[in-house]
């Protein structure tokens, strides 16, 4: 007998209520934050069976922002995310297993510099779909991971008179996302 067919159902990253940040340490003693301003990125959702869910994310490197002009001209060039050769990070989700009410772990390859790596983003939050007063439907979650910025080719680094480093190795990405359903029938899954 055949298992049954669930839906695969379209949502697009609402960039408007969605923030992509990160933080990383500053001199070993505070952390400095940042955010992309510019990217997409479509999810399409079964919600009887997460595990056929996939996630895409493309986001403009050299939208990066941390309230400080100079620092994200320097995060712009080739010492690190080198705009001018590789324009953007990508995310593209290879599995999701799930984790709990509204959690999931969402394995997938993240690129960044051209280089890339597996990573796991923890995801919660992920509540019921909401019409909003336009007659869209939304709904939203939050996720969370940490790589290692040196494994992406993010090596440039300056040594402290007293000891230590400038910039962490340790990289947290936060993102707190808004999901809009897209315009179109949702898919039948096999």
């Amino acid at each position: 007998m055949s298992e049954p067919k669930t839906t695969l159902t379209p949502w697009t990253l609402d960039a408007a209520h969605t923030e992509i940040g990160f933080r990383v340490r500053h001199m070993m003693i505070s952390w400095t934050k940042g955010r992309f301003g510019a990217f997409s990125g479509t999810v399409a959702l079964d919600d009887a069976k997460p595990e056929r869910s996939t996630i895409e994310v493309a986001i403009e490197a050299a939208s990066v922002d941390t309230r400080m002009e100079q620092r994200d001209q320097h995060l712009r060039s080739a010492d690190f995310f080198d705009v001018e050769r590789f324009p953007r990070i990508t995310f593209r989700s290879t599995a999701v297993r799930p984790a709990g009410a509204g959690a999931f772990q969402v394995l997938g390859d993240l690129t960044i510099r051209g280089v890339t790596r597996p990573v796991t983003l923890e995801v919660e939050g992920l509540g019921p779909a909401y019409k909003d007063p336009w007659g869209g439907v939304r709904r939203g979650a939050q996720a969370r991971a940490t790589i290692d910025r040196k494994d992406f080719g993010l090596v440039w680094n300056g040594v402290l008179e007293a000891g230590g480093v400038l910039v962490g190795d340790e990289v947290r990405i936060e993102l707190e996302v808004e999901l809009i359903q897209a315009a179109g029938e949702a898919k039948a899954a096999a």
